[in-house]
């Protein structure tokens, strides 16, 4: 069996290149030249842990290549889409031209008896458009949909090991098809479900929307916390231990960003209202609100401490990235609160261990450290955005001398506020009591 994945973003080069670690002859296709000559020689254009080293062993053992040429693709079996779906410009819809592109530009090479997979996030519905969209073009390939649950950090894992595969399809053969593309993961009693299209396209968003809520209420927790005197991490402690609840993602602090998480609810908002279901998912506009909120209340928090007016003032931002052991900066939190505060006069200071460079490239303005030593240097209040362990590993006593004032705010509640406060810092955290 013989693989191509169409798109060779975040998605598409890490399925490529783990389906390849799997024993399959895989080709990555994209229209992007510059983006394909990396990948031919071994580069990923992202940071992304593991990743590379990966991508450097199977494009050695020939069994991974990459091209811009879809016609290389037209013997292969099964043909994976991988493109991006962002947030419409002046809406909150998705925009689906990369995947209709996607499709139009492998359906003429798809022979007979293959299977196009979609991958890539969509609004429910999208799959019937697009095998309508086959049969306009005289293609005999089916439509399958497989959506994808990576975490950006722990993408090669999630790939090779996946805690759940689903796939839709509308027949037999093509779950056979996919069966025969995911042995090895169900020799290793990955779950497999078979699901409808619908039904496929659906519980990537719905798993989305999950996740964000449970987010978007520990930090309407910390609100209230703040408001009562309470602490928002004893609290999340506390609920975690019920099973019904769990403790994963009741991290209070300045919400969730990236490239999928917010845009997805927000497609899945838009998509709600065209199918006349408008009223099922109002929630989600409080969840997207809530989220939006912890980033002012950050703001907030420095002026708290700093004054109202904070032109001239130094504040130094550690992070950049919106999560850990990542380099993207997409609706970044993190560096959204800092173009805000240098927005407002403050001499802002950013360090990140990966992602200064997209960060420079998104804001330009900002002042970017080649190190914490440097980032802290001078500063009158320090801003705790993304939880890198080497932030979460500083030693209050030693850094404490590099600034000018030693004040910090953790916008990720990851910090030791005890041991801070003991070195003498004067510490806040988003939804727990100041000293």
């Amino acid at each position: 069996m013989k693989l191509s994945v169409i798109g060779t973003g975040y998605l598409g080069a890490t399925h490529a290149a783990a389906m390849a670690s799997l024993g399959f002859d895989v080709v990555g296709v994209d229209v992007d030249p510059k983006k394909i000559e990396l990948l031919k020689v071994g580069k990923v254009p992202f940071f992304e842990p593991d990743l590379e080293d990966l991508l450097i062993a199977e494009v050695n053992s020939g069994r991974l290549k990459f091209t811009t040429d879809f016609s290389e693709a037209k013997d292969y079996d099964v043909h994976f889409i991988c493109v991006g779906t962002p947030q419409q410009q002046g809406s909150l819809a998705a925009d689906m031209k990369y995947v209709d592109a996607a499709l139009d530009a492998i359906a003429p090479h798809a022979k007979t008896g293959s299977l196009i997979v979609g991958k890539s996030t969509v609004p429910v519905g999208t799959a019937e458009q697009l095998s309508k969209r086959l049969r306009e073009l005289g293609s005999k390939a089916e439509l399958a949909w497989n959506p994808e649950f990576l975490r950006e950090g722990f993408a090669v894992e999630d790939t090779l090991r996946p805690n759940r595969l689903v796939v839709g399809v509308t027949s037999d053969s093509a779950e056979e098809i996919l069966k025969r593309a995911y042995k090895p993961l169900l020799d290793n009693n990955v779950p497999w479900i078979r699901a409808d299209l619908p039904t496929a396209e659906l519980v990537k968003v719905a798993a989305n929307s999950f996740l964000a809520t449970k987010i978007s209420f520990i930090n309407a927790m910390a609100e209230i916390c703040e408001a009562a005197g309470g602490d928002v991490t004893v609290l999340a402690k506390a609920i975690g231990y019920d099973p019904r609840i769990g403790s994963r993602f009741l991290q209070a602090g300045i919400g969730f960003g990236g490239g999928c998480l917010p845009k997805d609810i927000r497609a899945f908002m838009a998509r709600s209202e065209e199918l006349g279901a408008k009223q099922s998912l109002e929630f989600l506009r409080e969840i997207d609100s809530i989220n939006l909120r912890a980033r002012q209340r950050m703001i907030d928090l420095v002026r708290l401490d700093l004054g109202a007016d904070l032109k001239g003032k130094r504040i130094a931002v550690l992070g950049a990235a919106f999560k850990p052991e990542s380099d993207d900066v997409r609706d970044s939190p993190a560096l959204d609160i800092a173009a805000q505060v240098a927005a407002a006069g403050a001499d802002v200071y950013v360090f990140d261990p990966k992602a200064n460079s997209n960060a420079k490239l998104r804001f330009p303005a900002l002042n970017y450290s080649h190190s914490v030593e440097e980032c802290l240097s001078g500063a009158e209040i320090v801003l705790h955005l993304t939880e890198w362990k080497e932030f979460r590993a500083l030693d209050p006593i030693k850094v404490k001398s590099l600034v000018a004032r030693p004040n910090i705010i953790d916008g990720r509640n990851a910090l030791d506020k005890a041991a801070w406060e003991s070195a003498g810092w004067h510490f806040r955290g988003l939804g727990r009591a100041t000293r």
